[in-house]
Parts: C-alpha cells; sequence; structure tokens
C-alpha cells in the first residue's frame, strides 16, 4: 500500500496509490500525495515500474504525477518511456503536465549532456475490456460511478492464477461487480455515513453521494465471492486504536477476510 490516506494531508498516510507487484514487475495503481516517498520505502524505483494505471483525476490521485515522471526520466540510463494506462482525458492531462514541466525539462536538458530528449509518456486510453495482456499480466478495466467525475474505471489485474481489483473512488454498480467476480483481494476507497452525516458542513457530506460507505464495499464484496476486502483511502481518517470499528462495521455484511491497512502494509495474494 503505497498510499492509504485522502485528500487532507495527514502525517501517516500518503495519497492513495497501490502498488501491485508479478514477478518483480511493478503496476502502480494512482500516484497522490507522495507516493514517491512510499515507493523509495518499499524498494521500487520509479524507473522500475512496469505501468501507471489511473482511475480517474481528481487531484488527489494523480498530484505526484509530475514527480513520476520528472523522477523516472532522470534517474533512467536511458530514461524508458512511461506507460500510462487511464481513462479519457488522461492524454489530455499529461499533454498539460508536460506544458507545465517544460521549463524544467529544457533546463535539464541545458544542462546535462547525456540527456538530450524530453520525457516520454505512452497513454492509452481505456473504457472497458482487457487493457494490457502479456505471458504473466491480464489487466481488464470497467466503467465505474464517481459523478460528477467522469470518467472514471477501475481494475483488475491478474496473475499467477490470483486477481486483485482496485476499484478507486465509486458507488456500487453493475460493472465493479462483474470486475470484483471471484477476486483474491478487492480495494475500495470507502466512507463513514455515520461519522460524516453528523459533522454540520455541508461540502463534507457531499462526499457521501459518490463514494461507497463500509457497508456498501462490504456488500459489494459479498456479493461478488470476493476473498479479502480492503478498506483506504478512508474518510474520515480513521485515528490510530480505531480501525476496528471500521473492519467491525464492515464485517456486518461480508464474512471474509477484512483489512484496514496502514501505508507500506503488504498484501500477499495467492500461493
Amino acid at each position: 500500500m503505497t498510499g492509504t490516506g485522502s485528500p487532507l494531508p495527514d502525517a501517516h498516510r500518503a495519497g492513495p496509490s497501490q502498488l501491485v507487484v508479478v514477478n518483480g514487475r511493478g503496476f502502480l495503481i494512482d500516484c497522490g500525495r507522495g507516493c514517491l516517498m512510499r515507493l523509495a520505502a518499499a524498494g521500487m524505483a520509479p524507473a522500475g515500474l512496469d505501468h501507471l494505471l489511473i482511475t480517474h483525476l481528481h487531484s488527489d490521485h494523480v498530484c505526484d504525477v509530475n514527480d513520476l515522471i520528472t523522477t523516472r526520466w532522470i534517474t533512467g540510463f536511458p530514461a524508458l518511456p512511461l506507460p500510462m494506462i487511464g481513462p479519457v482525458g488522461t492524454q489530455q492531462f499529461i499533454d498539460d503536465t508536460l506544458t507545465m514541466l517544460a521549463p524544467d525539462i529544457g533546463w535539464r536538458i541545458d544542462h546535462h549532456e547525456d540527456i538530450t530528449s524530453s520525457p516520454e509518456v505512452s497513454v492509452s486510453e481505456v473504457e472497458a475490456g482487457v487493457v494490457f495482456e502479456d505471458h504473466e499480466v491480464r489487466i481488464i478495466a470497467a466503467p465505474t460511478e464517481h459523478k460528477p467525475v467522469h470518467p472514471t474505471v477501475a481494475y483488475r489485474i491478474e496473475a499467477e492464477g490470483a486477481a486483485v481489483v482496485l476499484a478507486g473512488d465509486t458507488v456500487p454498480c453493475p460493472a465493479l461487480d462483474d470486475l470484483c467476480a471471484g477476486a483474491d483481494v478487492y480495494v475500495q476507497t470507502v466512507v463513514r455515513e455515520d461519522i460524516i452525516s453528523a459533522i454540520p458542513l455541508q461540502r463534507l457530506k457531499d462526499v457521501l453521494d459518490y463514494h461507497s460507505s463500509v457497508a456498501d464495499a462490504a456488500k459489494t464484496a459479498q456479493r461478488t465471492g470476493v476473498s479479502t476486502l480492503v478498506l483506504n483511502h478512508c474518510v474520515p481518517a480513521p485515528p490510530a486504536g480505531t480501525e476496528s470499528e471500521w473492519v467491525d462495521l464492515a464485517a456486518e455484511h461480508f464474512d471474509g477476510e477484512i483489512l484496514l491497512p496502514d501505508d507500506l502494509d503488504r498484501i500477499p495474494v495467492g500461493d
């Protein structure tokens, strides 16, 4: 877990991001605040990533993308293109990011004789279906519901006879059910409806209508035969020692394993 936090800065939780490792290959899902620091702690260099996958373009899920692009570029000998998969709109986001980085790119090219070209990002915009497949890994995307943020996608990564679903921000929807069917691990952004509803601040209450509650996530996991439910990107962030409250709420609707991890927790999948 290379970031389990929410949009609110947290001293202990980086922004939303997960790293799926298959035979040493790193697939990074979302790239929130502090993600590269967590990647360093996890022992994964930006230059070693296989793919970056983005669930949606909300700022808290992409605010470290520019750092990833720059760091992968300047630490590559030579720098490899960054393969990136995301919803429609991702190419424009990358074009805008590279425009923002243009002065820095120019300075580095001027300063280093061995850097002769700008960073390359190879973007695939996806909606549904198999979006990547080779001899080891298959990645399937499905549309999710996070309106007015649109489009948004979730991913299912299959490898070595196992499957992990990384859902990002969404309410329950049929496409998510299809993606989760029989998965070993299902990672879902969750909110505590009971806590947020009691806070007299409409801007905070607004998050309830486009995120899954703990009960929503648990019901999705139960309905689709998931083995392990991972509660992630929790809003509000659970104070230390209260994580079991969230797990207990999920257990009312799901009889499998339930985790609420910290940053850098590792979740084994398969045998």
